[in-house]
């Protein structure tokens, strides 16, 4: 740091300011900025050990070189220094490196007694960090636009199905995945707990690929006796066992040949079948039992399971190797409770089928939709299948109520067990609901006002003013 003590005007050879000027380079040294100093001339008297290490330069390559110079061979790409000599004061820019390094300059000039330049003194913060980090979240941005886009159009597409329902985004999350692969051959393994509709979307997937006009076959391997699998699924030839069809049998592989066969429970799959099918799927041939040679077959496998496949791997109850195998592209069905925007749309599907098939108008009122919604679910999108059309079969009317549905919180509405939902709720509306909902039924089951009114523990006055508020005369 050569120079320094010219720039005050001091003696070099005085003992004190030999201590100050220690002191200076000290603190200069111990800086986290990047100090940088021209004279009035532009040319650099002082580079710290700061500096160096956020622009990767080196101050013996800078020392002495006048900044016009460095910015003409490219070193850097811009000076705070030149523009603070041009503009008479202090400024900021953000300057690129040729170490491929950004960082924020604060150049100040400081004038003598007469006004002229002494020196500009530059401080030097790296931002090439906060670059990344804006370049990283503008692309993370970008990622989930194009997400919201593709999910979009995934709901408008599921929105023409008959069958599938997903409103929900964490259920159009996984639908985006069944769209992408839906078009190719590759296999799929739907993940999920019992009743969350794997047959339903791997329907779904079959229709939306390019074996659509072919045959999907479902297979529940868990149904099926464990001595009878291997035939029903690769079939038999004639006289192959006792009691065989004297033509034989094709398995189901080869009626779903150039289609696609859906396995379902393929965790309960007993071993020995558990090889033969790894042998459709590597060498793409399957053998009837008692055939002499394989035969050639086309087919798309999914696979679905509610159990975990690593531990029965772990358990030595599935085969490693087909793991790997069938496991190739996971997705998993969220259960209902995790999907609630999905509660209604899909309630509202079930009722449509049963008015359609006979010919009803029932239809759910606002308190037995809120109950709907905070119910958990265990038993997912079959349990409220089963749900809503016992509560439809047994209604007394067009209006389901939340006693029709027979689910936990509707049978203790005083019990603590209701959940609020994730969706605000009136709840005048509800409690108006559920206590027109009793006067409805007292008044079914008892036919006299003194009676019903008996049972819910009113007087018949109040009763009569009820029904009355209700419009149940």
């Amino acid at each position: 740091m050569r120079d320094v003590a010219a720039l005050g005007g001091f003696d070099g050879d005085s003992p004190h300011l030999s201590d100050m000027m220690e002191l200076f380079v000290s603190v200069l040294e111990s800086s986290h900025d990047g100090i940088y100093i021209t004279d009035g001339a532009a040319n650099t008297i002082i580079v710290n050990r700061s500096y160096e290490q956020i622009t990767g330069l080196s101050r013996s390559d800078l020392l002495g070189r006048n900044m016009r110079e460095l910015v003409q061979r490219g070193v850097i790409d811009g000076s705070g220094t030149l523009l603070a000599l041009e503009k008479g004061g202090p400024v900021t820019i953000e300057q690129k490196l040729s170490t491929g390094k950004r960082a924020a300059i604060t150049s100040v000039p400081h004038f003598d007694k007469d006004g002229r330049v002494t020196m500009v003194v530059s401080n030097v913060r790296d931002v090439t960090e906060i670059h990344t980090l804006r370049r990283q979240l503008t692309q993370q941005e970008e990622r989930e636009k194009q997400h919201l886009y593709e999910i979009e159009v995934i709901r408008k597409q599921i929105v023409e199905s008959d069958t599938l329902v997903a409103v929900d985004e964490k259920m159009l999350s996984s639908m985006l995945l069944v769209q992408k692969v839906a078009g190719t051959d590759i296999i799929v393994m739907l993940l999920g707990e019992t009743g969350v509709g794997k047959e339903v979307v791997a329907t779904y997937i079959h229709q939306s690929g390019n074996r659509a006009q072919n045959s999907l076959i479902k297979v529940n391997c868990g149904a099926i006796p464990p001595h009878l699998v291997e035939s029903e699924l690769f079939g038999y030839e004639k006289g192959a066992f006792t009691g065989a069809s004297k033509d034989g049998k094709p398995g189901l592989f080869e009626v779903a040949d150039k289609g696609t066969i859906f396995l379902d429970e393929v965790g309960d799959l007993p071993l020995e079948v558990q090889v033969k099918l790894l042998r459709v799927i590597q060498d793409k041939e399957i053998q009837r039992v008692g055939a002499l040679k394989p035969k050639k077959i086309d087919v798309r496998i999914i696979a679905a399971t509610n159990r975990n496949l690593e531990d029965l791997v772990a358990q030595s109850a599935f085969r490693k190797d087909l793991y790997y195998r069938l496991n190739v592209f996971p997705i998993t069905v969220p259960p209902l409770r995790e999907r609630p925007k999905d509660i209604l749309p899909l309630a509202e599907m079930v009722l449509k089928e049963f008015n359609h098939k006979y010919s009803q108008n029932r239809e759910l009122t606002a308190a037995a939709q809120i109950l709907l919604q905070a119910y958990e679910w265990p038993g997912n999108v079959r349990e409220l299948r089963n749900v809503l059309v016992r509560a439809a079969v047994l209604s007394t009317g067009d209006a389901i109520s939340p006693l029709d549905l027979g689910i936990p919180q509707a049978q203790s509405p005083a019990g603590g067990q209701h959940h609020l939902p994730d969706q605000p709720i009136d709840l005048k509306v509800l409690l108006e609901s559920i206590e027109a909902d009793y006067i409805r039924q007292a008044i079914a089951k008892h036919q006299s006002v003194r009676r019903a009114a008996k049972s819910l523990c009113l007087d018949p006055a109040t009763f009569l003013r009820k029904r009355n508020k209700y419009d149940l005369g």
